[in-house]
């Protein structure tokens, strides 16, 4: 495997990244999760799909498949878009938006998971991650609602976002056809009782579940 011919890609498609909002009506949002079996070298992939307004779920879909690319801090999103994209291409509700568990433009090469799925898709993606890839940025406020810049080398490559009064910040960035701004906007408002957005507690919930019930089948054949 050329590792830096991958990290040439990642810089050649950051270019197709698109920064400003591209869809006005956003009526139905998506988030997006993975987890892995180690010991029988697999990996499920998770979406569900909500309701932008009320956040009630409609309609959820997975995929169970082998791990097809081994772990590589950087180039996270080579091993976890394959089977997210097979999941997505069974939705029968295409998402006006999907927010991933993980960064957009937060990234080395401003290529992470939500700019990867964003660009493949082709649809409005957002980075939502709960812990700092890279990056600098000020305290900021103990309030819901609060936002900082964070920063690379002087550059803007995405907000610290408070989602809950006193507790540990998220790290919004841009995946593709959206606005850091419109990206903070969403993930405020699919947070209303939690840290984490709905959507990703949803996906999250979706995946462990499936991985469970997975587990279970294989040892109960063997």
């Amino acid at each position: 495997m050329d590792i830096n011919r991958l990290k040439e890609a990642q810089l050649s498609l950051s270019k197709k990244v698109r920064a400003s909002d591209e869809k006005q009506c956003v009526k139905t949002i998506a988030g997006v999760d993975v987890a892995y079996n180690e010991q029988s070298s697999e990996v499920v992939g998770a979406i569900t799909v909500l309701n932008a307004d009320t956040l009630k779920v409609l309609e959820v879909q997975t995929s169970i498949e082998p791990i097809s690319f081994p772990y590589i801090p950087g180039l996270f999103s080579f091993r976890e878009v394959p089977p997210l994209l097979n999941a997505y291409n069974k939705l029968t509700i295409t998402p006006d938006l999907i927010v991933c568990d993980g960064h957009g433009l937060a990234h080395p090469r401003r290529f992470g998971l939500a700019c990867h799925l964003g660009v493949t898709l082709d649809i409005p993606t957002i980075g939502c991650g709960k812990t700092k890839l890279l990056g600098e940025f000020n305290e900021l406020a103990a309030h819901r609602g609060a936002t900082a810049d964070l920063l690379d080398n002087d550059e803007v490559i995405g907000k610290v976002l408070r989602t809950q009064d006193n507790i540990k910040p998220v790290y919004v960035s841009i995946g593709h056809k959206v606005s850091l701004d419109t990206a903070v906007e969403w993930v405020l408002k699919l947070t209303p009782k939690y840290r984490l957005p709905e959507t990703t507690r949803q996906a999250d919930q979706l995946v462990n579940k499936t991985l469970k019930e997975h587990r279970e089948k294989t040892y109960e054949k063997t």
